[in-house]
């Protein structure tokens, strides 16, 4: 994956598909699409993409081809996330925290909460 490689929204649709199936294939991910569900061609399409771009892989089996994510969906959040920190808040976390409370209107124990579990979140990761 490039650094700094994006996935457009229909890219990422087959993505968190692949992600969740771990192997699948152009039908099996197809499946798990919300209705109208795009053709079989315009999946396959997409899966060429991710391929290209080095999000995914396949194998043959048969005549059938079953696709494998290369990029692990949290090596991607991460990827993500830090994205959005660092180009909209500044690499701030507080004024991204602050931002996302003031957007969803939580109150007090809810960011309590948030602080809490980032806490252990991140004792865990020292240990």
């Amino acid at each position: 994956m490039e650094k700094n490689a994006q996935l457009t929204k229909a890219e990422e649709q087959i993505m968190q598909v692949l992600w969740d199936l771990g192997e699948g294939t152009v039908q099996d991910i197809r499946d798990r699409l919300e209705e109208p569900r795009p053709a079989r061609t315009t999946v396959s399409t997409v899966l060429t993409i991710l391929e290209n771009k080095g999000f995914a892989s396949h194998h043959g089996q048969g005549r059938i081809n079953r696709y494998v994510p290369l990029i692990a969906k949290e090596a991607y959040s991460k990827t993500q996330l830090s994205g959005l920190l660092k180009n909209y808040f500044g690499n701030s976390f507080a004024a991204m925290a602050s931002f996302f409370a003031k957007e969803n209107n939580y109150s007090i124990e809810e960011l309590d909460l948030l602080l809490k579990d980032t806490r252990e979140e991140l004792k865990k990761e020292k240990e």
